[in-house]
């Protein structure tokens, strides 16, 4: 072609290879296990991290042309990851990018989007990617579910000039579906993964499970897929499943026949967080390795609250299901990733990832520093990205956030967040403006209820 053009502006593009950048003298929680380390260096190589080691080490063989940072002893995390968001549940392109350039500039580098209508979503993704706008990464599920599904409204919203259940991105699934095709249509978004929904059985779920696997492609999957049970869901070799609180209809009393029609939940069974059945559901999850996408405290939040006294009563008893489940998870050894599938208000300066956070911590009980890797390392391993995020180290992307203040000590001094680098690019917390923009309307009210 002899008419080419370079494209629309990338101000936000990640740094480029043979661009060295020095952070020393930081406090390092590296996301892998070990305990924080001081007097640190971090060298990035573009968008890439090429060392970390100590402070004397790495100046002795500092490069002339390095752009040195000092922390000051400040503490650097590995980027932050929500893996439970939803940007285009309907389309939304302003709210989308506020979003986006919010959760970058609280030092989010990764999201998982939990299907959309992947036509934006596509597009978002690669605008942060290349940095036409500021924004974490973006992997995607498409979505599979039963047909009786696709007359809930949200699938018109992302199917807008089409029909739901027919594109690529989100399938009504049956049992004489071609899957060696539904699912090579769904790579075909460039989906990172196939998220089962809703109203399909076990055999089904087990048979999409599989052909995505053999097709190199993860599935994360709700926890109750109705009629498929929690457990028939972890056996039939997901990787993920979603919503904490789901995990209540496992062994329920009533008929799990669809998913506009879930019997009620007898709270007082969890209530002690003891309970043997959910205790081999997790032991089940254990083996393999099945990442709880717990979104603990959605429930918790004002998208939740409703509009009257039953809709008040019945958030606070799902809060207090939320906190008794995942905090019973962790003590089971069960992986957890931090998802939101909400956001607060745009004029709030700090996404929803953090009360998810908070809330691990404070309800849940769960130490900061296991809170902190399921935010991280672990967060990265439910996109399938652990060989490239979710901790600082060497030949891995330069994803970190810096604060003022130790969150180890305290998950509320996320807050105090100073600067994101993201692929070797730095976004600083003074350029950002708070309501710079309008977040997007919650998808997850309708989703668990």
């Amino acid at each position: 072609m002899t008419n080419e053009t370079p494209g629309a502006p990338t101000p936000y593009a990640p740094a480029r290879k043979g661009t060295v950048a020095v952070y020393r003298h930081a406090t390092l929680f590296d996301g892998t296990g070990r305990p924080p380390t001081a007097s640190t260096s971090i060298v990035v190589d573009g968008p890439t991290i090429r060392a970390v080691a100590d402070d004397a080490e790495i100046a002795s063989r500092l490069p002339a042309d390095a752009q040195v940072f000092d922390l000051d002893g400040r503490f650097v995390i590995p980027g932050l990851i929500d893996t439970h968001q939803h940007l285009a549940t309907p389309p939304d392109r302003p709210a989308a990018e506020a979003v986006l350039r919010r959760l970058v500039h609280s030092g989010v580098t990764a999201i998982r989007d939990m299907a959309d209508d992947l036509r934006q979503v596509g597009d978002l993704a690669r605008a942060t990617l290349v940095g036409e706008i500021p924004g974490p990464d973006i992997r995607y599920a498409a979505l599979m579910a039963g047909p009786g599904f696709f007359d809930d409204p949200r699938t018109h919203q992302v199917s807008q000039g089409e029909i739901p259940g027919t594109v690529p991105w989100m399938q009504a699934v049956t049992g004489e579906t071609d899957l060696p095709l539904a699912v090579a249509l769904a790579r075909g978004t460039h989906a990172a993964a196939i998220k089962v929904y809703a109203d399909l059985d076990h055999a089904t779920v087990a048979a999409i499970t599989s052909e995505a696997h053999r097709q190199g492609i993860p599935v994360w999957a709700h926890a109750t897929v109705f009629p498929a049970t929690p457990r028939q869901v972890v056996a039939a070799g997901v990787d993920s499943v979603s919503h904490v609180t789901l995990l209540a209809f496992d062994d329920a009393d009533g008929e799990l026949s669809s998913y506009k029609h879930k019997p009620p939940v007898d709270h007082a069974r969890f209530a002690a967080g003891d309970d043997p059945g959910i205790e081999e559901l997790f032991a089940l999850m254990r083996r393999h390795g099945t990442v709880l996408d717990a979104t603990a405290a959605m429930w918790a939040s004002d998208a939740m609250a409703g509009s009257g006294p039953r809709d008040a009563a019945r958030a606070a008893a799902n809060t207090e299901l939320a906190a008794c489940l995942t905090a019973q998870a962790h003590r089971a050894g069960v992986d957890i990733c931090t998802g939101t599938d909400y956001e607060t208000d745009a004029a709030d300066p700090f996404p929803a990832l953090y009360d998810e956070l908070a809330f691990l911590v404070h309800r849940c009980g769960i130490p900061p520093e296991h809170v902190l890797r399921s935010a991280t390392l672990i967060g990265a391993r439910s996109a399938g990205a652990e060989d490239v995020m979710g901790s600082v180290e060497a030949g891995k992307l330069a994803n970190f956030a810096v604060l003022e203040n130790d969150p180890l000590q305290n998950i509320d001094h996320l807050r105090t967040i100073t600067l994101t680098v993201k692929r070797g690019r730095r976004f600083e917390r003074d350029a950002y403006t708070p309501g710079s923009g309008r977040t997007a309307d919650s998808h997850g009210v309708e989703e668990t209820r």
